[in-house]
């Protein structure tokens, strides 16, 4: 799934791979899926790229947003990016397939639920894109400690939990329930743990994990448990996830959890993480 860390990566593979490519062909829609979400009619895609040249590639949030002669191509979580070379074989399946006059392709497929949506510049109203357009990103400077401060002594968020706090209402964009898990291993703290009660420096600890935990992931290509523009795994290792239940926790030795938790899993070690 695509978070903050997969976002950049993928920005910057598109870049490399299709920047200056000029589009000969858009198929939209060929795949029928419940929950691939468009804006308007997918068919008309074709007519609004076709001939027209990729000029850049942006991180928002958890999107990958394409820049294209005024156009705009946004990829959201859930959407599965590839890169095929010159005569390699087309997925079978997708929802989105971009055809490039080097014979290169670029296709997009929706695994539970994602947006592919293409718009002309300023075109599109979508309140999760006008959040992370507006909102800092924890890889930049303007995202500080008293940023972060203002996020978490809000009246509103005290009787949170910190992974709702954390990973909804779109409070830090991109920073979904894969990261957190980490996220909250380096801070010490656990995912139920309500915000009114941390003190001052568990606080501290948390905004220093949200910046160097997605830093450290975003500059080794993303996590282990995604694929990039190549269909490869991410560079970095992940602490807590699926992969290492019962595992030992790299931190202290205690063994590593998994509940459910506000629908969705949270993996945690019982031994640094207490409630």
């Amino acid at each position: 799934m695509i978070e903050i860390p997969e976002a950049e990566s993928l920005s910057r593979q598109l870049i490399e791979t299709v920047g200056g490519k000029k589009i000969t062909r858009v198929i939209a829609g060929l795949s029928p899926h419940k929950f691939a979400w468009y804006h308007g009619d997918p068919k008309d895609y074709d007519a609004l790229l076709r001939g027209k040249t990729i000029d850049t590639a942006v991180a928002r949030g958890g999107m990958v947003e394409v820049r294209v002669d005024g156009a705009m191509l946004l990829f959201s979580d859930g959407v599965v990016l590839r890169f095929h070379v010159r005569d390699e074989q087309r997925p079978r399946k997708h929802q989105l397939l971009v055809e490039f006059e080097d014979d290169t392709a670029l296709s997009a497929s929706v695994q539970m639920y994602g947006g592919l949506w293409c718009f002309k510049e300023g075109g599109f109203q979508n309140p999760y894109y006008d959040a992370a357009r507006h909102k800092p990103s924890p890889l930049s400077d303007e995202f500080d400690g008293a940023y972060f401060g203002s996020l978490i002594t809000h009246p509103d968020v005290q009787k949170l939990s910190v992974k709702a706090f954390l990973a909804t209402e779109q409070r830090i964009p991109g920073l979904g329930n894969g990261v957190l898990q980490d996220i909250l291993c380096n801070a010490r703290v656990h995912p139920k743990r309500q915000i009114g009660t941390l003190t001052n420096g568990e606080r501290e600890a948390l905004f220093h994990s949200v910046k160097s935990t997605l830093a450290e992931m975003t500059a080794q290509g993303g996590r282990d448990t995604t694929r990039d523009l190549f269909g490869e795994p991410g560079g970095y290792i992940t602490k807590l996830s699926q992969a290492t239940i019962d595992r030992p926790c790299p931190v202290c030795g205690g063994t590593i959890v998994k509940q459910a938790y506000m629908g969705g899993s949270i993996y945690f070690c019982g031994g640094c993480q207490k409630m």
